[in-house]
């Protein structure tokens, strides 16, 4: 999206007889919608999908590169900036490989990816200062000697943002990873993963594992201590939900099938089976690449993310110097037949057996529906489970709509979640830590319905792995070098 002041006239300016109107019919409570948001809430939406329904479709790389803009460090957060030096040893990508394949349905396709270095923000909260107090000028080292003295927790999140995959970094991220360690009391890394089309999968996920080692196995000269792994939880929103969720799926087949006794992270011998964090969470965590279940649809009303338009009505980006690839990719993030692959949709992932406790937020946006199968069959399989859906909200509605109570709802019983699995120093209690429920809370009051987790899916698993599989073939029939059904930002 182009954020000049002349592009934003250009899209604004003929819009405003309808933001008008929407106004109006809201005041007059007749939007389909008055009854179930405020004004402010209405507005917002409205003025989210204008950006989505740009008849201007912007390069991909101009919108890669918007997303990137470091809006600066202030404020009620403390930022230390870290890298991860790549191990010398490509174990863990070969681990990861090795699942890959032996996930792989069919002829998918797939480049191997090198390691890298990888960068992270250490961030943290930091109290009794204004919210446009500067940082201070000190090292990477002292920032972060000053976040661990206002930690009062051994909780400690590791996230991955959200941006569809190929926008948007751990500096866009800054106060939702800020909020998230005020309640929590704890800390978070935040990763800045390789982003696609430059970077397709699986190159985000191997990242995504590089740093759970790099916590678990730090170097001797890294800022932080060995993190234990009952202290740990994968955190993200959208495409960083996916990368959560599939992380976890990632350790659980490695623990499951690899027939190597250990693996080697910077000349250390690390034992298998992995150690599982204590959970793993996701506010409107993105599980299916080929947004194939109904709620793409029948919710689109309450949400901004627009439903998939058909191959004949496909836009065809501007060529840039990032897309199309070259040689030529149906998606931004993946080749169209690993669509449905465990590891990059993990709502085709058919075993989550001996996983450590879920926690999903959704409103009743776009992508609810792929969420409710992951965690229906979750339950089903015997792990601990925790469900929240609120009416009438879009995606990642707790990280804009601060000012409602569902939205602050959903992040502090996020936080708290965390706080649950997270806080203990010691493991040797078997007791859970948290029971399988699910929540479904009413627009505007929050009235609290149960729900029963194990039958909130909408599709039975052959219903979902056929509506998958259908998808990922439309859209290979309908490739043609460069489009691709997704939404234009």
């Amino acid at each position: 999206m182009d954020t000049s002041p002349s592009a934003l006239l250009r899209l604004f300016v003929p819009k405003i007889p309808l933001i008008a109107k929407t106004a109006l019919w809201h005041s007059l409570w007749l939007s389909p919608t008055s009854s179930k948001w405020d004004l402010r809430t209405e507005m917002t939406v409205r003025i989210i999908r204008l950006f989505f329904d740009n008849p201007e479709p912007t390069p991909i790389s101009k919108q890669q590169r918007w997303s990137l803009k470091d809006p600066g460090i202030k404020g009620k957060m403390w930022i230390s900036k870290v890298a991860f030096a790549t191990p010398g040893e490509e174990d863990i990508r070969d681990v990861m490989v090795d699942a890959i394949e032996s996930m792989r349905e069919g002829d998918g396709v797939y480049k191997v990816p090198a390691m890298i270095p990888l960068e992270a923000e250490w961030t943290g909260y930091r109290a009794n200062v204004r919210h446009d107090r500067p940082r201070p000028d000190l090292s990477e080292a002292q920032h972060y000697e000053k976040l661990m003295s206002e930690v009062t927790s051994p909780v400690t999140i590791l996230y991955f943002h959200g941006g569809a995959h190929f926008m948007m970094d751990p500096s866009s991220h800054r106060i939702p990873t800020s909020r998230l360690a005020q309640l929590t009391g704890g800390r978070c890394l935040s990763v800045r993963y390789r982003l696609a089309p430059q970077n397709p999968f699986p190159c985000a996920l191997l990242d995504a594992f590089h740093a759970y080692l790099s916590l678990l196995y730090p170097l001797p000269d890294s800022f932080h201590k060995p993190v234990a792994p009952h202290n740990i939880v994968f955190a993200g929103d959208s495409a960083g939900g996916n990368l959560s969720f599939a992380l976890c799926q990632l350790i659980l087949h490695v623990n499951r099938s690899s027939t190597k006794p250990s693996l080697k992270f910077h000349a250390r011998s690390i034992d298998l089976p992995l150690p599982l964090p204590a959970g793993v969470t996701g506010t409107s965590p993105w599980a299916d690449m080929t947004r194939c279940m109904p709620s793409v649809v029948s919710n689109a009303q309450y949400d901004y993310l627009p439903p998939p338009i058909s191959t004949e009505q496909v836009r065809k980006f501007p060529r840039d110097e990032i897309w199309p690839t070259d040689p030529p990719r149906g998606d931004l993030y993946c080749d169209l037949s690993m669509l449905c692959h465990p590891l990059v949709s993990p709502l085709a992932a058919k075993d989550w057996t001996g996983s450590c406790p879920m926690f999903f937020v959704y409103g009743e946006e776009t992508l609810a529906d792929e969420g409710k199968s992951v965690a229906s069959s979750a339950a089903q399989q015997g792990v601990a489970v925790v469900w929240e859906q609120f009416e009438a909200m879009p995606h990642c509605f707790s990280m804009i709509f601060e000012h409602l109570e569902a939205g602050r709802r959903g992040f502090k019983d996020w936080a708290d979640f965390c706080t649950q699995v997270a806080s203990e120093t010691d493991v040797k209690e078997k007791t859970p830590k948290v029971k399988t429920k699910g929540t479904w809370f009413a627009a505007k009051s929050c009235k609290e319905t149960d729900l029963d987790v194990t039958s909130i899916a909408v599709c039975s698993p052959e219903e979902v792995a056929g509506r998958m599989r259908s998808a990922r073939d439309a859209r290979i029939q309908g490739f043609d070098g460069y489009s691709k059904i997704q939404p234009n930002l």
